[in-house]
């Protein structure tokens, strides 16, 4: 018996599970469409996109890393960065100081694709972000999940969040440089 089990009873512990394993399967069916709608054009599935996405954010990751923040098995992460590899979009590198690892990181090409699916998002619709928007428009900003956010921190540690938040400052960056690169050219 884990230590916490005396702090919540099975019925509260297995209608939580259920809930949270029902709603995070709903959730995930909508930004999965979503996400396969956006990237089909492309000729990516959604482990390239990701590995693609991540790669473009971390700059030079290692597999392993890919593969802990795209939540995927390493072998997973490796043969799919082998087939954006193949496509010329991403190169796989050694460090002097790291022979034991592999890194991955996006070629001119591998740069270019991201830059131009995110200048194309709006082509394609987004449960996601229609199903948000009502509560956008009632608080002003869309949700924060600080409540699951907390949950993942518990689950995957630290790291995982840090990387997540990192990434996502460069996401936000990389965003901005592009609108205000495209106001520039208007």
């Amino acid at each position: 018996m884990a230590m916490s089990e005396g702090s919540y009873t099975m019925k509260e512990a297995m209608l939580y599970s259920q809930r949270i394993a029902q709603l995070s399967k709903a959730l995930w069916k909508a930004v999965e469409k979503d996400w396969q709608t956006w990237i089909k054009p492309y000729d990516l599935n959604i482990n390239e996109h990701h590995i693609l996405w991540i790669s473009f954010h971390l700059k030079g990751a290692s597999i392993s890393d890919v593969a802990k923040f795209g939540v995927m098995h390493v072998s997973t992460a490796f043969n799919f960065s082998k087939k954006l590899e193949e496509r010329g979009l991403l190169k796989f590198s050694k460090r002097d100081d790291d022979k034991r690892n592999t890194y991955v990181e996006l070629t001119g090409a591998g740069n270019s694709l991201i830059l131009r699916m995110y200048e194309h998002y709006h082509d394609t619709q987004h449960a996601i972000i229609d199903g948000s928007l009502p509560l956008k428009e009632l608080y002003g900003r869309f949700p924060e999940f600080l409540d699951v956010m907390a949950v993942i921190r518990n689950i995957y540690g630290e790291d995982f969040i840090d990387i997540f938040e990192r990434s996502f400052d460069d996401f936000k960056e990389s965003l901005d440089h592009a609108q205000a690169q495209a106001s520039i050219t208007q």
